[in-house]
């Protein structure tokens, strides 16, 4: 299976379509008048249906297990087409899609079983995905690619040069991948004085983003959060929430991180962890949704 662990859950809606093409206008009659000698169709196919949304993950074999918290089955007559419309919703970390087609297949395939007896030339047509939604798709429109952003190792040993700089390489490489403009990368010991000179300038440049990694825990040299507090004119607590949030779901460390974050202007300054792990976890767990954050302090509504 493809490893979704780094994922975030959100919600998840897909819309699948199935059509079920009759011979026959006396087939539509027996359905509508409940003389299908097999039962009531729509309601015994929407029991299969039902059925079917639950089992996906043990008939495919990539299909993760899930829970599925609603299913809605309709169905709509148009001449001697019947077209199926099915809806599944869950709040999990990877899309419902294939389990709104499988769950479609399968109640055009109970109808075909049913009529079968009353109408040899039944098909079965256009089995398809009409709509997913959730996930990090959703979000796409949030990139700006005017976004431009700094990134800043704070580190006394990557400074001098006695270890190699992973973590801020992760963010740069998350941050291109999110179509944000990485204009200036530094590494920096861990000194108040420098961090602060650093903001203030790359702030009044009119960079959108700034991104600190390490000096956000709890060693005597960790001075990041302390050094940015004073400059930052408004928290946005709900990213540190998100982050810490994410990262203890994985590891029970993530609770001693100091992340920090918030705005100076127009300007979003984050301080993230040092490890190469923990930076790559923050950004998981905020990016690209952080970006509504730009739209936002311009004016924009939320959706």
């Amino acid at each position: 299976m493809v490893d979704i662990t780094h994922k975030s859950s959100t919600l998840r809606i897909a819309t699948a379509q199935a059509t079920v093409k009759v011979s026959k206008q006396e087939t539509i009659n027996a359905i509508n008048d409940d003389l299908v000698p097999k039962g009531n169709v729509f309601a015994m196919s929407k029991a299969a249906g039902l059925l079917a949304v639950k089992k996906t993950p043990e008939l495919l074999p990539d299909c993760h297990p899930m829970p599925i918290e609603f299913t809605g089955i309709e169905y709509a007559l148009n001449g001697l087409e019947i077209t199926i419309v099915f809806t599944v919703k869950t709040i999990y970390k990877t899309g419902v899609e294939v389990e709104a087609m499988h769950g479609a297949s399968i109640v055009a395939l109970n109808m075909y079983d049913m009529l079968k007896p009353i109408d040899k030339g039944i098909e079965i047509q256009q089995i398809k995905l009409l709509e997913k939604r959730g996930g990090k798709s959703d979000f796409k429109k949030d990139l700006e690619p005017a976004i431009k952003a700094a990134v800043v190792v704070c580190s006394d040993t990557i400074a001098a040069g006695k270890k190699e700089d992973k973590a801020g390489k992760a963010i740069i490489a998350k941050l291109e991948a999110v179509g944000v403009t990485i204009t200036d990368y530094q590494v920096i010991p861990d000194e108040k004085d420098l961090i602060q000179e650093k903001t203030n300038t790359y702030q009044s440049s009119g960079l959108d983003l700034i991104i600190f990694t390490g000096g956000t825990g709890l060693s005597p040299r960790d001075v990041t959060p302390e050094s940015l507090q004073p400059l930052l004119q408004r928290s946005v607590p709900g990213i540190e929430e998100a982050i810490r949030s994410y990262g203890q779901s994985r590891t029970p460390y993530a609770m001693l991180s100091r992340s920090t974050a918030g705005m100076i202007g127009n300007t979003l300054v984050l301080a993230l962890p040092g490890s190469t792990k923990g930076a790559t976890e923050s950004m998981d767990a905020i990016f690209p949704a952080a970006l509504h954050i730009f739209k936002v302090a311009q004016g924009a509504r939320h959706d």
